[in-house]
């Protein structure tokens, strides 16, 4: 029976990643629960595809709760030696990105410090209380109250994340299956670091582990995790022509159109063309890491023997 507790707090994208490696490490030796507002679907989704891990007791019951209402977190928390914070919010009104990124950030790291947990928060490249985009400043502002209520905490700052299931390339591989062209701002020179899900999986599987020394490198630091490959907005759109063996030209608008097209779409009900004009304000900012210790690529390499996985290797295996 495994030893440490790992809460995954949130049910995205992420979370069913992070929840099926961790449980299925051999080294971590850890249970593994997820919870959020509604983990049931994810719970049951992992349930099908690996159900040896509910069988071992790796995979416990998900325990629902909200991070916006403290009095739910203890449960969620009880008994916790790890818990791995993914509050994040893409689409909303400023008062909404508060309330999830900065609020709810502060929420979760009172609670798992509370219940004697280390924490794990999940934050982005771009971090910034000074931005006047609402995404970045909440995510700098959850990043501070983060460590004033849990010291200790490893905050991790990814570029863009990519596996199956993303909401990235897979959402551009659906649209070019029956637009004419794919789109790119201002001739798509930004520049962006794509991390692939799985070695983010094993980066917090490999800091949930009962080890001293490790976390002495981790507590309190801040980990940006980019992949091995540098690349503009305009390739990763050649990327994903290749993958899907497409040919669309790929047209180049200017940021003007974005902002026209994001004031419209942001009044709309989510879809695959949804984007708000925080998010093409975001597209002008290169996405990549900069210099901090520890180092992502260090981490994983050293602890899993393996090199960091390509975008050119990994995407052809899902789109």
């Amino acid at each position: 029976m495994a030893s440490n507790k790992v809460v995954v707090c949130g049910a995205g994208f992420l979370g069913s990643h992070f929840a099926r490696a961790i449980a299925s490490s051999t080294k971590s030796n850890c249970q593994v629960q997820i919870s959020s507002r509604h983990p049931q679907k994810i719970y049951d989704s992992i349930l099908r595809k690996s159900p040896e891990l509910v069988e071992s007791g790796r995979l416990l019951p998900p325990v629902p709760g909200d991070i916006t209402r403290p009095d739910t977190l203890k449960e969620m928390f009880k008994d916790a030696s790890t818990v791995i914070s993914l509050v994040g919010l893409m689409h909303g009104s400023p008062e909404d990105f508060d309330r999830i990124q900065h609020r709810g950030a502060e929420n979760v790291a009172r609670a798992a410090q509370e219940a004697g947990a280390k924490l794990i928060h999940f934050s982005a490249i771009g971090a910034d209380i000074g931005s006047d985009i609402p995404y970045f400043k909440t995510k700098g502002l959850g990043e501070k109250a983060v460590l004033v209520e849990n010291p200790k905490s490893t905050i991790v700052r990814p570029s863009l994340v990519f596996g199956p299931g993303d909401g990235f390339f897979s959402k551009f591989a659906t649209m070019s299956s029956f637009m004419p062209f794919l789109p790119v701002f201002a001739g798509g020179t930004t520049k962006l670091q794509p991390v692939y899900v799985g070695d983010l999986a094993s980066l917090v599987e490999i800091i949930s582990r009962n080890d001293p020394a490790l976390r002495s490198i981790v507590d309190g630091k801040i980990v940006e995790a980019g992949g091995p490959n540098v690349l503009t907005y305009y390739e990763m759109m050649e990327i994903v022509l290749k993958c899907k063996k497409r040919y669309r030209p790929i047209l180049s608008l200017p940021y003007a159109f974005g902002i026209v097209q994001g004031f419209i779409m942001e009044k709309l009900p989510e879809n695959i063309f949804t984007l708000s004009r925080d998010q093409v304000k975001q597209l002008k900012l290169d996405n990549i890491v900069k210099s901090h210790d520890p180092s992502f690529r260090d981490l994983v390499e050293e602890y899993t023997g393996r090199k960091l996985a390509s975008v050119h290797d990994v995407l052809p295996t899902y789109l």
